[in-house]
C-alpha cells in the first residue's frame, strides 16, 4: 500500500509550493498543493510466477492564487517535473512508472474567493519492496 502522505512528501521534494495537504487544505493558504485518491484502481494480484504490481490513481490539486497566469506556470512546472521522472522509490515502494492522464494540467477555474486552481490526474504503478 502507498498512502497519500508518502506521495504529498515526496512532491515535497519538488520545491515548487509552501504549503502541501492530504485530504482538505486547511485554510486555504495561496500556493498550496493538495493530493487525493481519484477513485479506485481495479485489485491486482500475482498468478503463478507472474509478478505483481499495484495502481494508486491520484489528483493534484495546485491551489495557487488570484493570478491565472502565475497558477498555469506552477501547474506546468509541477506537471514537467512529473512527466520527467521514471522509476524511483516512495517509503520503501518502488514506482515502476508515472502514467500522466491529460496532456496538461486541468483548469478548474478559481475557489470561491477568486483564487485559480489546477489539477494533475495521474497512476502511479508501484510494487512493494522486499529485503530478500
Amino acid at each position: 500500500m502507498i498512502y497519500l502522505s508518502e506521495i504529498r512528501d515526496w512532491l515535497k521534494t519538488f520545491d515548487i509550493a509552501e504549503n502541501y495537504y492530504i485530504g482538505t487544505m486547511n485554510g486555504r493558504k495561496d500556493k498550496s498543493i493538495g493530493v487525493y485518491q481519484r477513485g479506485n484502481a481495479p485489485l491486482r494480484e500475482c498468478i503463478g510466477m507472474l509478478s505483481s504490481y499495484q495502481v494508486k490513481p491520484v489528483s493534484v490539486k495546485i491551489h495557487w492564487t488570484k493570478n491565472a497566469d502565475e497558477t498555469e506556470k506552477a501547474a506546468y512546472q509541477l506537471y514537467e517535473r512529473l512527466k520527467a521522472v521514471s522509476s524511483f522509490d516512495i517509503n520503501n515502494k518502488h514506482i515502476i512508472m508515472l502514467k500522466l492522464l491529460h496532456s496538461e494540467p486541468i483548469d478548474i477555474l478559481t475557489d470561491e474567493l477568486g483564487v485559480y486552481e489546477r489539477v494533475i490526474e495521474f497512476d502511479l504503478y508501484y510494487t512493494e519492496r522486499t529485503d530478500e
